[in-house]
Parts: structure tokens; sequence; C-alpha cells
């Protein structure tokens, strides 16, 4: 009875492991950059009182389970829902400005590659964003869904294992991180940054990508008893997921904060090759080339998972799924991706093009996490899978608080 209890577990667990993949790809989208660039600013400029905002944008787990719950139930990914059931004028507003997130988020992956090749290498800024760029095409034209999984987790164990090493030779204030981590904080000037933390922790492109991504598990949507398999599956693999964003971009605040931050009496840091040679003298030459390393490879995956998100959402506004074998797939990465190096070509101040770049990804997340609220409370969509009552309302207090963090920054 024993040894069938433990075969049942195993099998359990084995179960579980077979299907993680697609909350770790969504993961990469909020390790990006674009991250590096909000969180070094807040650690550098404001110490550990704004790791509450880590905590406050991970506990959004809610809108990435709600997003592949969409997906899971209805076999469509949230552009495809939106064409559908959207009237048409309104669904082209929602997805052209989810696009225009896809192509600013693209622009802040590649950017941080091309700093790290930098760093690294000493190749400018411009061209480093096209080897980027290059690179980033290759894989996503060339790999299945499976492949990218398979790349994205070695990458983002990669990434956690060097910040791991960050932290554990800087000397961090426990006691002050764990009043940041709960303790909501404003301090003067911190608007901009709070706000670019929020856009680049929770992503528009990620629900749209995790409504997506989380179909490539095939199953049969006429059996009840595969799709609340599946999502139970899908919570536990969104959570492990944003757990392991939530332990990164910490590390990112802690590190940053430690080594950087002067008790308000210095600059906040706003360039990340000098945050990386900042590093030197504080963790000896080995923590430089760690920091750049780690940022070559967010670079290198979160612009992947940035070309297949706006694949997604250009071939949802024709009512098509995300495939590569289609041409609305292929012009969509394309168009993401081109459109994010050419605007590379005209930023003069690289660090700051990051900060934007998710400030404008928190101003267009109303939009989606509101088109994503109407979707999934409509029993026409969702059929017997519609949220609950109780459910809509955790959703609609988060939208509130998102546009809330959006209307406070007009006032700044």
């Amino acid at each position: 009875m024993k040894k069938k209890f433990r075969n049942q577990s195993k099998n359990k667990t084995f179960d579980f492991l077979r299907y993680l993949g697609p909350g770790l790809l969504v993961t990469v989208g909020f390790i990006d950059p674009g991250n590096w660039a909000s969180n070094i600013a807040a650690g550098s400029g404001f110490g550990y009182e704004l790791l509450w905002m880590v905590t406050l944008s991970t506990m959004l787990i809610i809108l990435q389970h709600n997003a592949a719950h969409l997906g899971i139930a209805t076999g469509l990914c949230l552009s495809e829902a939106a064409s559908r059931y959207i009237q048409r004028l309104l669904k082209n507003i929602i997805l052209l400005s989810a696009m225009l997130a896809a192509v600013a988020t693209a622009m802040a992956e590649m950017l941080g590659g091309a700093i790290a090749l930098q760093m690294l290498f000493r190749i400018p800024i411009k061209i480093g964003s096209m080897l980027i760029l290059a690179v980033s095409l290759l894989c996503a034209f060339t790999n299945a869904y499976k492949r990218i999984e398979k790349l994205i987790i070695i990458f983002v164990s990669l990434i956690g294992f060097s910040f791991l090493f960050e932290i554990g030779i800087a000397k961090i204030d426990w006691g002050a991180a764990a009043v940041g981590w709960v303790k909501p904080s404003f301090p003067a000037g911190s608007m901009p940054v709070i706000l670019s933390v929020l856009g680049a922790v929770v992503m528009p492109h990620n629900l749209f990508l995790h409504s997506e991504i989380i179909q490539s598990r095939q199953w049969n949507l006429e059996d009840d008893s595969v799709i609340k398999q599946q999502l139970k599956y899908e919570f536990k693999d969104t959570l492990f997921s944003m757990i392991i964003g939530w332990a990164i971009n910490s590390a990112m605040i802690l590190m940053a904060a430690a080594t950087l931050y002067q008790g308000g009496n210095g600059r906040q840091i706003d360039d990340l090759t000098v945050a990386g040679k900042m590093l030197s003298p504080l963790m000896g030459n080995a923590a430089t080339v760690v920091f750049a390393l780690a940022l070559l490879l967010a670079g290198i995956s979160s612009s992947i998972t940035a070309g297949m998100a706006g694949g997604t959402i250009f071939s949802g506004i024709f009512n098509q799924p995300y495939d590569m074998k289609t041409k609305e797939t292929k012009a969509g990465i394309l168009l993401t991706m081109i459109l994010a190096a050419v605007v590379i070509l005209f930023i003069s101040q690289p660090f700051k093009g990051l900060i934007y770049s998710q400030m404008l990804l928190a101003i267009q997340l109303p939009i989606t996490i509101f088109t994503q609220i109407y979707l999934t409370s409509s029993e026409k969509v969702m059929g017997k899978y519609v949220n609950s009552r109780r459910l809509n309302f955790l959703l609609l207090v988060i939208a509130v608080i998102v546009t809330g963090l959006n209307i406070a920054l007009l006032f700044v």
C-alpha cells in the first residue's frame, strides 16, 4: 500500500515537472533588462524602500493565472478572444496598443543585451542591438515551443544562480529588506521608478503570451476532467515561476541597495554599465563579469519571448492563432523586433530608454487588464469556467490599483 502511494506521488511530481514550462517562459518577461534598469534605479536611489513594489507586482500572479485560464478553457489566446468577442474598432485599438507595448518591450530587451555586449566585449550599443536582433529572430524562427522552453529554463536558471552569487558576496541589511518587502513607501521623486517597476514585472505582453503558450500542451477541450487537471497544473506552474521572478527581482534591488545606495546622499544610478563597474571595487572583478553575462542571457531570452508575444498579438488581430507557418505570425514577430531595433537607433541614453519603456508598459497595462476581465467574466466566452464573483471583484481591485498608480504619475 505504501509502495503504491509512493508511486502515485512520484507520478504526480513527474506530471508536474513535465508540465513545467509555460510559466517559466513568461517569467523571463519580468527578469528582462527593463527590470534590471528599474530595479537598479529603485535600489540605488531609494535603498530597500521600494521592495514592496516587487511584492505587490508578484502578488498580481492572479492576472497571469486568469490569462492562462482563458487559454485553457476556450482554446483561444487573449488576442484571438478579443477579436471574436469585442467590437471591431475597439478591438483594433486595444490590440494595436498592445503591439506598441510589445515593441517597447522588445526594444528594452535588445537594448539590455547590447549593453551587456558593450560591457563584455566593448561592442557599440547599436551594433550590439543588431546582433541581439539577429540571434533572437534565428531562435524564434527555427525553434518549436518545446525547444524554446528548454532554452529559457536554462537561461532563467543561470540568471538566478548569477544573482545568488551576487547576493552571497554583498552585505545585505536583511532587517531593512524585511520592512521594505511589506511596507508601502513613496519617497520623494519615486513615482516614475515605482511605475517602471510595476510595468517591468506585470507586463501587458506577458498576459497575451501566457494565454497563448499555455496551449502548447495539447489537450481535449471536450473533456472536463482534462481541463480541470490542466488548470490545476497551470496554477502550480505559474505560482512556482512567479516565486522565482519575485526572488530574482528582489535580488536585483537588494544588490543595488547594498552596493550602490548611499543613504540618500548619493545619486541614483542611471547607467547599467556604470552599475556593473561600480560593483568591481566592492565585490571584485568577478561580480562585474557575472553581472554582464546574466544581463546578456536576460536580453537574449526576453527578446525571444517579446517577439513571440508580438506574433501572438498580431495574429490575433486577424483572428488567427500563433503559428510559425502563417504569414500573420511571422509578420507580427518581424514587426515587433524590427520596429524595436529602429527605435534603438534613435536612442541617445540607453538607460533612460529602458526606464521609459517600462513606464509605457505600465500605462498600457490597465487597457489589457480591463479587456481580460471583460472576456473572462463573460459566460458567452468562458462557458462554465467563467470567473466567480469573488474573482471578478479581486481582478477589479487590481485594475483600480494599477490605474491609480498611473494617474498618480500625472501629478508628480
